[in-house]
């Protein structure tokens, strides 16, 4: 569901600058000061700030707020209590407070602090390209920050840009490695680029959801590779045609594409979701194929009934079509049917292809990604997409990070996006994990990010997005079912106008109801999703490896159920 226009990932940047601040996060052109990561009882003088600072940083975040207010007391003009106060009701999912607390501050004192946690309010609201424009704007003006390097990093990652992504949390990490937020993040990236086998990782972080709405979010951070990450892709193949399965509500009425699946041998259907990660099963299926429990999981999805029960456990073998996958980490849910079906696959089991999930003629295509440039070529690109300058200063000629030292290109089999010439006309999207945003135009309200979700049946929208284009209305008679339960609170949007990629559709009626425990999930603003009754007209290339996805309609290519 993207606007036709290409996403833009390094924005020009505006001309103005910030007023320097003394302040006492890490900041190489500020005046020296010490910042304590010892607990507040360890402290000989009093410092508001230091004990403010490791009550938030312990998740304490009531004695936090209490300490930044102290410290407002003292000083009301200070950009570090008030930049703070934000970050507290960020950590709290209070997102309108926290952007209350920032407009406030800044009218007091307009300093590079409080544009940095503006960046983050930003990014937490969708405006990902505003939160790298503040965060440039920061290291613009000479202060090199942790914070401001950790959202560089989360932007370059969320683009596919993984190796530039690496060398900004390694730097956000050498400047503060006691911030938890950096540290978690930092080793999301080393998990990821590692492809690390083990199973404990994945059993410690165990909690993907899936729902009928489509919507998966992970309980831990959402950027962390898919349970199935240390699948091996044992087949000798570069290409596949594998023809997909009707799934149906009833005789009439198509609800999916699915997959048939060997698991252990035990043949099953699962349906084909790309809001979805990796492949979920019930116990009947996990049962017939003999699969041990390693550990627990919690399976969130919509629904008010709340988490379901389920468990991890290693799939030998996992066959599609030609396709063989081996040793694979696989949730199971402990009911015995997952809506009334045998489970979700999600089409990044599939990502070192190029996925083209070819609806019209009910067919998922693999194929081989281009090929990269050579190495020495690469690291031309990795460079110049980092735009990597002096530390003693910015670079005139960047458009993005002008003034991040980033050195050379990591050597950790991380990659910077390639888009091949064949692809330039692509849609870029922003990656969190295994959901892929789009931007997505609402009418005449400003873009959005919407995810891309085959298992989602319909298109739905937030009520508060949908409230900016056109009326909203209750449905109590609307019956909306998801993985744990019904949700109780649904609206109706009279009509919305979507554009997304090169195309442009007009829904008489899309379903609304709140967003806002997915987005808290991802960490950013999801606006709506984009359906499956609106999807199988299409079709659907996605290159998980850069970030870029391709929508094509032709009407004479539909088939009619």
């Amino acid at each position: 569901m993207r606007l036709s226009a290409i996403l833009c990932p390094l924005c020009l940047l505006f001309g103005g600058s910030f007023v320097k601040a003394q302040s006492a996060d890490n900041d190489r052109t500020a005046p020296t000061a010490a910042v304590t990561h010892s607990s507040p009882a360890d402290s000989k003088s009093p410092d508001p700030l230091g004990e403010a600072k490791a009550f938030l940083r312990d998740g304490e975040y009531d004695a936090a707020l209490q300490k930044y207010q102290q410290l407002l007391q003292e000083r009301p003009k200070s950009p570090d209590a008030w930049a703070g106060i934000a970050r507290v009701y960020l950590k709290k999912k209070d997102v309108q407070q926290a952007s209350d607390t920032v407009s406030k501050g800044l009218t007091l004192a307009d300093a590079w602090p409080l544009h940095t946690v503006l960046g983050e309010i930003y990014f937490r609201q969708g405006r990902i390209s505003d939160a790298e424009r503040e965060w440039v704007e920061v290291l613009n003006a000479g202060h090199r920050n942790s914070r401001v390097y950790l959202g560089l990093a989360r932007v370059r990652w969320a683009l596919s840009m993984n190796d530039s992504a690496r060398l900004l949390i390694d730097k956000a990490y050498q400047l503060d490695p006691n911030d938890p937020d950096i540290e978690n993040f930092r080793s999301t990236i080393r998990r990821h680029s590692d492809r690390l086998p083990s199973t404990e990782g994945v059993v410690a972080e165990a909690s993907a959801s899936h729902s009928e709405a489509g919507l998966t979010s992970f309980q831990q951070d959402p950027s962390s590779p898919r349970a199935g990450r240390a699948c091996t892709l044992v087949s000798k193949v570069n290409s596949s045609d594998i023809r997909m399965v009707r799934m149906l509500i009833d005789p009439e009425h198509l609800r999916g594409y699915g997959l048939s699946v060997a698991i252990n041998g035990e043949g099953s259907t699962l349906l084909l979701d790309t809001g979805a990660s990796g492949i979920l099963i019930n116990r009947e299926i996990a049962d017939k194929a003999g699969l041990a429990k390693l550990g627990e999981a919690r399976i969130r999805g919509i629904g008010d009934r709340g988490d379901m029960q389920g468990y991890l456990a290693m799939v030998h073998s996992i066959r599609v079509a030609g396709l063989e996958f081996q040793d694979c980490m696989v949730r199971v849910a402990d009911a015995r049917s997952v809506l009334g079906r045998d489970g979700l696959i999600g089409a990044d089991m599939f990502e070192d292809f190029l996925v083209d999930i070819d609806f019209p003629i009910e067919t998922l295509h693999l194929r081989e990604l281009p090929k990269r440039p050579s190495d020495t070529e690469q690291q031309q690109i990795s460079r110049a997409t980092a735009n990597a300058g002096p530390d003693n200063g910015p670079k005139q000629d960047d458009e993005a990070t002008k003034g991040v030292q980033l050195g050379q290109p990591a050597t950790s089999g991380l990659t910077g996006r390639y888009i091949a010439p064949e692809m330039k006309s692509y849609t870029s999207v922003y990656r969190f994990g295994h959901d892929l945003l789009v931007r997505t135009k609402v009418g005449d309200a400003p873009v959005k990010l919407f995810l891309l979700d085959t298992g989602s049946l319909d298109n739905t929208i937030s009520p508060t997005v949908a409230r900016e284009v056109t009326k909203v209305y209750g449905e109590p008679h609307a019956v909306l079912k998801g993985l744990n339960g019904s949700v109780s609170k649904l609206y109706s949007a009279s009509k919305a106008v979507l554009q997304f990629g090169h195309l442009r559709q007009e829904n008489q009626e899309i379903l609304a109801f709140d967003l806002s425990g997915v987005s808290d999930d991802l960490g950013t603003e999801v606006s709506g999703s984009l359906g499956f009754t609106m999807l199988r007209m299409l079709d659907i290339k996605i290159d998980y490896r850069d970030g870029l996805v391709d929508f094509s309609y032709d009407p004479k290519r539909l088939i009619h159920f």
